[in-house]
């Protein structure tokens, strides 16, 4: 009997934990007047929030808050899988299969004779199947609804493996420096003039994309960096909240530099 990587359950017993989820699903499907009730278009909005969750278990490094975020997920797809069953187009086993032959088709290191001996070639020959697949363009798999950070950050990678990208670091801080520079120049108009907002946006947009570009050089995951940025303003700022009230005072009463001596007590916790 196969043991899973972490020894604690053997792969039968994998199965079987699989296999009582569906055993459950169906269940909820036929006698549950909320889970029959639900949609592939009601339970959207749901696994996107889920997803945050997530996202933000694996941000704290609570692997057993990720444990049950992963659970949640789980349930929705196979609640997408149970739905789809139902209208005759396919069931769970269908979309894991085909998740298989997609993986194998696209790991020919793997499964075939090509060569790939480097993460950055695996990427290179990933896009190169996509297209072969039927994509028309290398960017045609970043979906369109992605927050805007993260489609940048796709759109960067897609556009690496397809071997458009800076050679080096100091190319890419050069680029930054010179959007910086054009968004100055929109930005830092004389008092008594109006600033184009359409192009200051534009310009502004440029510089967060060579900004995402070279976090991704440096090896940073932009999005990462700023949720985690967000987390310790939020820290912070309700540091100064509690303690302005514990000493009996109100922010809106408060001048900048009496919440700039609470924000430096923050910034030493």
């Amino acid at each position: 009997m196969t043991t899973s990587q972490s020894g604690k359950n053997t792969r039968q017993q994998q199965l079987e934990a699989f296999n009582r989820l569906l055993d459950i699903m169906d269940d909820l499907r036929e006698k549950c007047p909320w889970d029959r009730k639900q949609t592939v278009e009601s339970l959207r909005h749901l696994t996107i929030e889920e997803t945050y969750e997530l996202s933000d278990a694996i941000l704290k490094g609570d692997l057993q808050e990720v444990k049950k975020e992963l659970g949640d997920i789980m349930l929705h797809l196979v609640f997408y899988a149970k739905i789809a069953a139902e209208k005759g187009e396919f069931d769970i086993a269908d979309v894991l299969h085909a998740q298989c032959e997609k993986l194998i088709f696209r790991h020919p290191h793997i499964y075939g004779d090509t060569k790939a001996d480097s993460e950055e070639e695996v990427k290179q020959n990933w896009e190169k199947l996509k297209l072969k697949e039927g994509n028309k363009s290398v960017l045609g798999g970043v979906p369109q609804s992605l927050p805007a950070l993260v489609k940048a950050m796709r759109i960067q990678e897609k556009a690496r493996g397809a071997g458009f990208d800076w050679d080096e670091k100091d190319q890419v801080w050069a680029k930054v420096q010179e959007e910086l520079g054009e968004f100055g120049i929109e930005f830092n108009v004389a008092d008594n003039c109006t600033i184009d907002q359409q192009k200051a946006t534009a310009e502004f947009g440029d510089l967060l994309f060579s900004l995402i570009n070279f976090a991704r050089f440096a090896g940073i995951n932009p999005e990462e960096a700023l949720e985690r940025t967000n987390l310790k303003f939020i820290s912070r700022f309700q540091y100064i909240e509690t303690e302005a009230a514990k000493d009996g005072k109100s922010l809106q009463d408060m001048s900048l530099q009496e919440m700039d001596y609470y924000w430096n007590q923050a910034k030493k916790l």
